[in-house]
């Protein structure tokens, strides 16, 4: 976890005190702090779901009982299932911002002056739906970032295509001041453009077909001036390359003034410079070569600019890679709409809370040792070393 964030289990259990039970409270035995920690410590340890939790609790009932309040023992799978089915998402990933906070504030601390990406992307837990409910599966958009390994914010949709409409919900949800925001092509929209240079950050947005004259606009321009050799311009230029895995990867990337004469111009508030970042792959005597255009805020700063692009994958790689990977999301037949979109959350916390684990191991080696051994388990979620 990031130098500087140490709590102790009593200080994760008041982050959920003010939370509205959303039980009956008729007959209600067991503490809602006691089930959300057991819960969180359970997703950590490897469960993936009410069932697994429940299993998982019981076998550590000695320790759960020394470290917190539960006066009438294990809660069993029901009480967790209608725990997590009947808190409403907004409300409970609400109650884990102070805490998602403190980690970031640390992880800034440890960066210095250089600016985060925050990666924003979609992803579907595909085997989510519930066709007799007719419930399609959950497509959750979320907010990386991608120095940090945190997740700070997660908005659910119906469909992929409602990310349009989610994207500023969940940058609502989240401090953008000095952030560097990246955004696959559907984000693209003068809206959102506006909404993260309002909220003190700076954007950089793939084109694609979606903004179609002004993705031709652009290619033509940056095409046009390489032909020259960029002579004349203020073009800035910054190249890689990464040898590994019996490949050779070399990107290149180009940053460039906006021209007054591109199309829209004045719809895009901020836009300052144009982007290319071209990926040029050889393996097996064999080349293959693909070239990304954007539009952003960000002023002429070509490291900067190719840092912020590299970055954004890491919301693949680093956060939807191993919740496919380590937690198996894709493979979740949780259906329950609130119970999905909670443990999605939860999924997502707890990855965070992992990489911020100074070790050395993989997420998959901490998750399994967050299992295995119990002061393991209270380092990662406290924050504190052995």
């Amino acid at each position: 976890m990031a130098k500087g964030v140490r709590l102790d289990v009593q200080e994760v259990v008041r982050y959920f005190q003010e939370l509205e039970d959303p039980r009956s409270s008729v007959n209600r035995r067991h503490p809602l702090e006691s089930v959300l920690v057991i819960a969180i410590m359970a997703v950590l340890a490897g469960a993936d779901g009410p069932t697994a939790i429940a299993r998982w609790a019981r076998l550590k009932a000695d320790f759960l009982q020394q470290l917190l309040d539960l006066p009438h023992g294990i809660p069993s799978k029901d009480v967790f299932r209608r725990v997590l089915m009947g808190l409403k998402p907004d409300a409970f990933q609400a109650c884990f911002s102070l805490w998602i906070e403190s980690l970031r504030k640390a992880a800034s601390a440890a960066l210095g002056d250089q600016r985060p990406t925050f990666a924003v992307d979609g992803k579907t837990l595909r085997r989510s739906h519930n066709r007799q409910a007719n419930l399609g599966a959950l497509h959750s958009v979320s907010v990386w970032a991608s120095e940090f390994g945190l997740t700070l914010a997660q908005v659910a949709t119906a469909e992929k295509s409602n990310e349009i409409t989610a994207i500023p919900q969940v940058l609502s949800l989240v401090d953008l001041r000095g952030a560097i925001v990246t955004i696959d092509a559907m984000g693209t929209q003068t809206a959102i453009a506006e909404a993260i240079v309002d909220g003190g950050g700076d954007y950089i947005l793939a084109l694609k077909g979606n903004q179609e004259s002004l993705h031709e606009a652009t290619v033509a321009y940056l095409t046009e001036q390489g032909e020259t050799g960029f002579e004349g311009t203020d073009a800035r230029f910054h190249e890689t390359v990464q040898k590994r895995h019996g490949r050779q990867e070399t990107r290149s990337y180009v940053q460039m003034s906006v021209p007054q004469s591109l199309p829209g111009l004045g719809r895009w508030k901020g836009l300052a410079t144009l982007g290319m970042a071209i990926l040029t792959c050889v393996r097996d005597g064999k080349m293959t070569v693909d070239a990304r255009y954007f539009i952003s805020s960000l002023p002429l700063g070509v490291k900067q600019f190719a840092k912020a692009v590299r970055n954004h994958w890491g919301i693949e790689n680093s956060c939807h890679w191993c919740l496919d990977v380590t937690y198996r999301e894709d493979q979740s037949r949780i259906r329950e709409q609130h119970l999905r979109e909670n443990f999605a959350w939860l999924n997502r916390l707890t990855l965070s809370l992992l990489k911020q684990h100074p070790g050395k191991d993989s997420v998959a080696m901490r998750r399994r040792s967050c299992g295995w051994n119990e002061q393991f388990l209270l380092q990662v979620l406290t924050g504190t070393e052995g």
